[in-house]
């Protein structure tokens, strides 16, 4: 138990031993006017059992996702989650491990995480993989550092077509470091990237796309790629939606140098905007520039396999000014989720999942670009997300969804001021055929 000293004497004493007169002395840091005069407005305390109620009252009015039918997307997808997933994270050593440090009493969480590794490679067809980040955002990040290291190079090309909470994270991390950010507008017709305006220079690390991007529309990889080795630089490739994986050529194969993103689909929920689960992968000889830490397989002294942690790019024992990263820790437990995820669905699980996706999307944008007052914005090929434009006021159309207990899409204005006609609609295999025909029918008594 903490000891607080209680009494004028003690306080005093312990003033007098920190050197300091007074208490006030001691805050003098902190601005007059935000100190608190006053006791905190608390009100009573409570018993257990009424505590207990509170909590269920102020539960009941958060909504249930089963209440809504939601088409949001945009870096957080509502997927069909097996029960298995939860089963299997809920055992207690998976609930207490930290970091496997040693080997010897941490096969479980080492043998997992080489598997998540392996999962990733597969996916998105590169080399190499680490045991995950912290999300999609700092994942890209750190992949503008990691291209910066291996070219020498200091200007950065990124698609304006990336997420744009990712490009804030990247501007972030590069804010103090004299790299140069230039962002390259979307085509406003397919709402891709247009490849002939790309124009990389000797003095590009990389270049950044996101495919599918954040409007839904699917980058031309291959083309980008070639663009971009023509003159030495990297391409890196970012996804938010990782379930497109299981049905489009992954990066690796159409010339991505490193492939990052969010793998928050993969079995994780939504839980109110995370923890999520970055993802990073690349070649093998850029291996000793990747950060974080990667997990490796071995052999003992009697010759059966084991698992060993084989790199922490962070040095985080000796050699600390030599780091490539400070990047100290992974995020296990979620990527324990998208392993169990994904290996219980397989790889023709995997597709199928997708190819819901692709289908129930198709269906809403076909229908929803025959109502009158809306229409398609892009006319590039989409996964399970596209831009509906509206005649009518943005707001007040979710709005009148919402009352539906429909969550139709997301505004664009906040990120595309020139898109505040345009709201970004999501389509997963959790939208059922009823909701489609629901939500096209409420727009249409508009």
């Amino acid at each position: 138990m903490r000891y607080i000293p209680n009494s004028p004497t003690e306080r005093a004493e312990m003033l007098r031993e920190i050197g300091c007169p007074t208490v006030e002395a001691l805050f003098r840091s902190i601005p007059e006017k935000f100190r608190l005069r006053a006791p905190l407005r608390l009100p009573p305390a409570h018993s257990e059992a009424e505590l207990l109620k509170f909590f269920r009252e102020l539960a009941a009015r958060n909504a249930a996702a089963t209440e809504y039918a939601l088409f949001l997307g945009a870096g957080a997808y509502h997927h069909f989650i097996p029960s298995v997933v939860d089963a299997l994270i809920s055992r207690a050593e998976f609930f207490t491990v930290y970091t496997p440090y040693q080997p010897e009493i941490a096969q479980g969480t080492l043998q997992a995480l080489f598997e998540y590794q392996t999962l990733v490679c597969q996916l998105t067809g590169m080399d190499v993989a680490n045991a995950s980040l912290y999300d999609g955002s700092t994942a890209l990040a750190e992949a503008v550092l990691m291209a910066e290291r291996v070219t020498r190079r200091r200007d950065i090309l990124m698609a304006r077509s990336v997420h744009p909470e990712y490009q804030e994270v990247v501007r972030t991390y590069t804010r103090t470091l004299g790299m140069n950010i230039r962002v390259l507008d979307y085509d406003s017709e397919t709402g891709s990237l247009p490849v002939h305006a790309l124009a990389p220079t000797a003095e590009t690390a990389a270049v950044i796309v996101q495919s599918p991007n954040f409007f839904g529309v699917i980058e031309d990889i291959e083309a980008v790629a070639q663009r971009a080795h023509e003159v030495g630089a990297l391409l890196i490739v970012a996804i938010t939606e990782p379930i497109s994986l299981g049905l489009l050529r992954p990066p690796g194969e159409l010339g991505a140098d490193i492939v990052v993103g969010e793998g928050q689909s993969f079995g994780i929920p939504l839980s109110f905007g995370g923890p999520y689960l970055g993802f990073f992968a690349t070649r093998e000889r850029f291996v000793r520039q990747m950060p974080g830490r990667i997990v490796g397989q071995t052999s003992d002294s009697q010759g059966r396999r084991g698992f060993v942690m084989t790199l922490a790019t962070r040095e985080q024992y000796i050699r600390r000014e030599k780091a490539t990263s400070n990047i100290c820790t992974s995020q296990e437990l979620c990527a324990l989720m998208a392993t169990i995820y994904l290996s219980t669905l397989g790889p023709r699980g995997l597709r199928e999942v997708a190819e819901q996706n692709v289908q129930k999307a198709a269906y809403l944008a076909r229908e929803l670009a025959r109502q009158s007052g809306f229409r398609l914005r892009f006319s590039g090929s989409h996964f399970n997300e596209f831009v509906v434009h509206s005649d009518r006021p943005v707001a007040r159309v979710l709005e009148k969804l919402r009352e539906r207990k429909i969550l139709g899409g997301l505004p664009l204005e906040r990120y595309y001021p020139e898109l505040r006609e345009c709201f970004l609609v999501c389509v997963t295999e959790m939208i059922t055929r009823p909701m489609l025909d629901a939500y096209l029918c409420a727009l249409d008594e508009l």
